[in-house]
């Protein structure tokens, strides 16, 4: 009875450490462009809820990625020309500067 519970903690911790040096010695894989894409999005949609949110999300993962980019580009911009606003002067600055035609 000794040699068997020996015998199992011995191949217990043996799986243990043989799974802990092929998980370490695994690589990260990087993420796809849809993951990507997907991570940007969900940052983008902080502060939306509900139907607000889902509406975002669907416009967002569904643009083409160099309209994406060009966003992303205008909300910089956007975003750097609003320095020094605050509350209600911003959002509608904000609102306004999106709203334009490039």
């Amino acid at each position: 009875m000794k040699h068997l519970i020996t015998a199992l903690v011995l191949a217990f911790a043996a799986s243990g450490s043989f799974a802990a040096s092929h998980a370490a010695a695994a690589p990260m894989k990087e993420k796809t462009p849809q993951q990507e894409k997907m991570a940007m999005c969900n940052k983008d949609a902080t502060g939306k809820t509900g139907d607000e949110r889902k509406a975002f999300m669907k416009s967002c993962l569904g643009a083409k990625s160099a309209g994406a980019g060009a966003q992303r580009e205008k909300m910089k911009m956007c975003n750097k020309d609003a320095t020094g606003k605050a509350g209600e002067e911003r959002k509608a600055f904000m609102k306004d500067c999106l709203s334009k035609k490039a």
